[in-house]
């Protein structure tokens, strides 16, 4: 499960994926409310959960909240941008009980990464991350890729070495939210991912059994899609900081009825709901994926980028070659590979929403 504390965050990155129109989040919900969802989730079989936002630091009873989980039996992941995360705050979450941190960082120099995150982070967020090795935490840290910081990928892998990585996520940016405003600006061009699939390629053999690299590529480059969270209510779900219930993140942009564990038990939202039983295995799938060998491979792919591209989230995921729709994923790229683009392009970035730690 993965648990979005708070949208708050300090960083205003322009590829941020989390909801555009935030009125809708401001009454978060309690202390109280969060420790009867965790008693819930655990009761439903969840046993890993992620802590995240938004920045989750912001909130002031995170220790109490990761100390619930650990006594439910439940594995805590932070999942942060380390703005925040002092060495009293950290210490007092190891006592609580976490036990995996996560730290983005934007790039492998202050300058570039302070730049992209909208904020001087970039040396407290190597502060953080010295702290979490050095308190014995496993520690990921997570890239979001994009057409702004691809080509330092050789640099980066190196940073996260130097700070004692145990894993390192290399994810191209999801284009919802500020991902989506942004999209014609952060998608990077073919020969640059092919530069960067060769170091990664390479930093993997030289890496084994050192640091775990995971690469995953831009959607709109696959032949196929990506099956979105394993498939439709399968494996995963979200907690929003309203409440809401989704089967993804970025599931409340579809017009599909809402669920909240203000109004239901999360086991009847699991089971029951409409919005998650509305994509739910393969009945529901138009051609071509209803007679297609890999329906229940991809689950025709993500329901948010077929809305978001096509206005209907029951269409065939138009990353997909095989989608009727699948021009428009074409026309996007070959936008992002004209040699006419400029070097650089304005992005729009997510306005700071945060309050003290």
């Amino acid at each position: 499960m993965l648990a979005e504390l708070t949208y708050s965050c300090p960083l205003a990155c322009a590829y941020c994926s989390n909801p555009v129109d935030l009125a809708g989040y401001r009454e978060e919900l309690s202390t109280s409310e969060w420790r009867r969802v965790l008693a819930q989730a655990q009761q439903l079989g969840v046993w890993q959960l992620h802590l995240s936002g938004g920045e989750p630091l912001l909130r002031r009873d995170l220790v109490e909240l990761v100390a619930c989980a650990h006594g439910l039996g439940l594995y805590t992941n932070l999942i942060t941008s380390a703005v925040g995360l002092s060495r009293a705050r950290a210490e007092a979450l190891r006592a609580a009980g976490l036990d995996h941190v996560q730290i983005s960082i934007q790039a492998d120099e202050a300058a570039v990464s302070d730049r992209i995150a909208g904020t001087p982070s970039f040396d407290r967020k190597l502060a953080a991350a010295r702290v979490v090795t050095e308190l014995g935490w496993p520690l990921t840290v997570n890239v979001v890729l994009h057409r702004g910081n691809i080509d330092r990928l050789g640099a980066i892998i190196g940073l996260a070495e130097r700070l004692g990585a145990d894993r390192l996520e290399l994810a191209n940016t999801q284009y919802y939210g500020w991902g989506w405003r942004n999209r014609d600006a952060l998608l990077p061009g073919r020969a640059q991912l092919d530069r960067a699939e060769a170091v990664v390629r390479a930093a993997r053999t030289r890496l084994a059994g050192r640091m775990e690299l995971l690469y995953i590529l831009p959607d709109y480059y696959g032949r196929y899609p990506k099956p979105c969270m394993g498939g439709w209510g399968r494996r995963q779900l979200t907690v929003a900081p309203n409440g809401d219930v989704l089967p993804c993140p970025a599931a409340h942009t579809l017009p599909l009825p809402r669920a909240s564990v203000r109004e239901d038990p999360l086991a009847r939202i699991w089971t029951d709901s409409p919005l998650f039983r509305r994509f739910r295995g393969t009945d529901w799938m138009p051609e071509p994926c209803h007679s297609c060998d890999r329906r229940e491979i991809d689950y025709g792919g993500c329901r948010c980028q077929a809305f978001q591209l096509t206005g209907d989230p029951a269409r065939t995921d138009p990353v997909c070659h095989l989608s009727p729709d699948h021009h428009l994923v074409t026309a996007t790229v070959q936008a992002a590979n004209d040699a006419t683009r400029p070097p650089e392009q304005q992005l729009i970035p997510r306005p700071h929403r945060g309050r003290s730690v």
